[in-house]
């Protein structure tokens, strides 16, 4: 548990890159061997791309780095429960272990909405922790939410 806080607390700095940057504070590690060969934060509204999210950057940094899309023996650890787009990458991608911070209730793919990380007619299942520092990571999304909209009420 005290590695995954660590590791959990590295993703927390990724998401605060993304929050400087006026993006939604979503960060993402991906961890071999007790070291961090990718790392990514939400850049949707930056780079006006969907699909740019912190996972999937992190993903392709990890696959870079290892010099190989299959990415076993590694673990991911997001600050937020991961999408169906980044529950897919993660399943292609052969990442054994998911740990998370907040659920999301809205559109989460790993127990809130739907659970694609462990869905049975998939030839990959991941082991998922989730709720490491939950309440650190939703609280800087709720932060940055109640910025948003404060900005918008002033308006």
């Amino acid at each position: 548990m005290e590695k995954d806080n660590f590791f959990m607390q590295e993703a927390i700095k990724a998401a605060i890159e993304a929050e400087l940057l006026g993006e939604v504070p979503i960060g993402a590690i991906v961890v071999y061997e007790d070291n961090i060969i990718g790392r990514g934060y939400n850049l949707r509204e930056t780079s006006q791309s969907s699909t740019d999210h912190a996972e999937i950057r992190a993903i392709n940094e990890a696959c870079k780095n290892l010099g190989t899309w299959r990415l076993e023996n590694t673990t991911i650890y997001i600050t937020l429960e991961p999408c169906p787009m980044c529950a897919g990458a993660i399943i292609q991608s052969r990442i054994p272990r998911v740990v998370f911070g907040a659920l999301d209730p809205k559109g989460g793919c790993a127990g809130s909405v739907h659970n694609l990380l462990n869905e049975d007619k998939f030839n990959h299942r991941c082991e998922v922790t989730n709720g490491v520092m939950a309440d650190e990571c939703g609280t800087l999304l709720s932060n940055f939410f109640k910025k948003i909209r404060s900005k918008k009420s002033k308006i």
